[in-house]
């Protein structure tokens, strides 16, 4: 890959000497998730999506869960130490993160927030995140991208798992 083919989540592993395969699809704005995993050819349990929300105090927060999961807002409140989180709107996501709704990555945000990743993510030798623009997957291990974001792993997804 050139390196003008390269999406910054992909410098920062770079610049950071973390391995990782990053792969394209053909972006669709109806594709689900799941479709996104079938494209790739993986299983959707290994294919994460970031979601980034506000706590009742005002503070973000990001969880990374499963595709075909859904964040359990209880929990991620738990998780966060907060009373209550809601997810952000969707028009206040590229100002807070630099990323766009469907291209949004837990690597490379404008500002680090506490990072909470889905505890089944452990189970596997390697995990699907988007790569910071819509239509590019990075694959890594979950322990590595422990190594380059200050997160770490709790039961925070309900729904399919």
């Amino acid at each position: 890959m050139k390196n003008n083919d390269k999406t910054n989540v992909m410098r920062v592993l770079d610049g950071k000497k973390i391995p990782y395969e990053s792969h394209t699809y053909e972006p669709d704005p109806t594709m689900s998730g799941e479709q996104i995993a079938g494209i790739l050819g993986e299983n959707p349990d290994h294919v994460f999506k970031t979601l980034v929300t506000q706590g009742k105090s005002g503070g973000y927060y990001v969880f990374v869960v499963p595709v075909q999961s859904e964040l359990d807002l209880k929990k991620a409140a738990k998780a966060a130490g907060e009373k209550a989180v809601n997810m952000i709107k969707q028009k206040e996501l590229l100002p807070l993160t630099g990323y766009v709704h469907g291209g949004c990555s837990p690597i490379g945000m404008k500002k680090q927030f506490p990072t909470f990743i889905h505890e089944t993510a452990k189970q596997y030798d390697k995990i699907f995140v988007s790569a910071g623009k819509v239509g590019f997957q990075i694959e890594l291990s979950p322990q590595d991208l422990l190594s380059v974001i200050r997160c770490e792993f709790a039961d925070i997804a309900e729904g399919k798992e």
